[in-house]
């Protein structure tokens, strides 16, 4: 005799047929829009309307990677975007496009089975240009951001070999120059990309193996809380000091170099009880007493999705998420029209623009990058190479032609 409970009714039959027809259109929907984006007359529409809606599309990292000539495409929108950086000619319209497949990139970053392809063939070295602009204006200002979203994708989950490969590319001097000079929400998930390199095993113990490289996050940090950021930047700033607290050598640096003003009680009063605590942990770690068991109820703070577009007045729309805080930027006046909230590399040249080439220098000692132009190559690709004897590393080139 058939199980009473496990009999369908009618209405379950119903409910599961339009399931699966509500799959099959989803299916079919992907599918059109996929390949609409390798059609140049139709590719800005279907574009936009992925990246709008990505949340809902459950495997479109999937379609997106393993569709034939997709990606390519993609990367070919990224380089031509790189001509517009230097010198700035980037417009509402230009910035929107590379936003929206950004946000693409970040579906693919984040999902399990296309993030390790992603990573093996090299794709976040194509949005490091976007990380090295120094315009501050709202288009350069949201691709930057967007960028960092793919990297703040790749972070979130805890996975070594993320780690391990972007601790072999410059990200860490490029987040510290948008913690030092970006917007305060660039500086927010830089410092959470730093936060989450440091928290790797292997990642605390590159940035604590020499002087300079220490030396440069904690410059950086200070140079940060000297400038009263918002609460939400202060928490990645305290339990990236606690983290650094964690290595020996992280640990005799920071006691005669911590902040005065993280001793002050004005900014200790000003702390919400996490981040008071956090602290106040710091405090004991450096006094060599017992640490304390901080009840931290995200211990995976990370970030789902951030996409920064703009409207067609110039207002921006981001969608971001799961950064362990209250986003509270509605009320944000330096930031255009109210940011709607939902849950939600080091390729330098644009390879195929004869014209107009893109090269990232580390001077030694001085995480500042440069930029150099069209007379020094056509095409080829510069990787970030580690360097021993030169702080967090140096660019090479690979390809040709060589440089002059």
């Amino acid at each position: 005799m058939a199980d009473p409970m496990k009999l369908e009714t009618p209405k379950t039959q119903e409910k599961q047929e339009k399931n699966k027809e509500k799959e099959k259109e989803e299916i079919k929907q992907i599918t059109e829009w996929v390949d609409q984006i390798k059609d140049e007359n139709t590719r800005e529409k279907a574009l936009e309307e992925l990246s709008h809606k990505r949340e809902s599309l459950s495997d479109l990292a999937l379609y997106i990677w393993y569709s034939t000539g997709t990606v390519a495409t993609l990367l070919q929108e990224i380089i031509n975007t790189y001509q517009y950086l230097a010198p700035p000619k980037l417009t509402v319209n230009r910035s929107n496009r590379a936003c929206s497949v950004l946000a693409l990139f970040q579906c693919v970053a984040a999902h399990p089975e296309t993030r390790h392809p992603f990573l093996k063939a090299q794709i976040p070295i194509f949005l490091y240009p976007f990380l090295n602009t120094l315009n501050k204006s709202k288009p350069y200002e949201y691709i930057r951001l967007t960028a960092l979203g793919v990297i703040g994708a790749l972070v979130k989950i805890d996975n070594r070999e993320v780690i391990q490969y972007l601790l072999n590319t410059e990200i860490i001097p490029l987040c510290l120059r948008i913690m030092e000079r970006g917007s305060e929400l660039s500086k927010t998930v830089a410092c959470f990309i730093v936060q989450r390199i440091l928290l790797d095993e292997s990642g605390l113990k590159y940035i604590c193996e020499k002087a300079e490289r220490l030396n440069a996050i904690n410059t950086v940090l200070c140079f940060m809380i000297k400038n009263k950021p918002s609460q939400r930047l202060v928490k990645h700033i305290i339990r990236s000091y606690n983290r650094l607290a964690e290595n020996e050598e992280g640990k005799n640096l920071l006691k005669n170099n911590l902040p005065e003003e993280m001793k002050e009680q004005e900014f200790i009063n000003s702390l919400d009880d996490s981040s008071r605590k956090w602290l106040a942990n710091l405090n004991r770690v450096l006094k060599g007493e017992k640490t304390m068991n901080i009840n931290n109820p995200n211990p995976n703070i990370g970030i789902n999705n951030i996409n920064m577009n703009m409207n067609h007045n110039n207002g921006m729309l981001g969608n971001m998420s799961n950064m362990g805080m209250p986003m509270e930027l509605n009320n944000n006046p330096n930031m255009g029209n109210p940011m709607t909230m939902n849950p939600n590399m080091m390729v330098l040249n644009p390879m195929n623009l004869p014209t107009q080439g893109y090269m990232m220098q580390q001077q030694p000692n001085d995480f500042n990058f440069q930029m150099y132009g069209d007379q020094y190559l056509n095409n080829g690709i510069y990787m970030g190479n580690q360097n021993p004897n030169n702080g967090f590393g140096n660019m090479n080139y690979y390809g040709s032609p060589h440089l002059n």
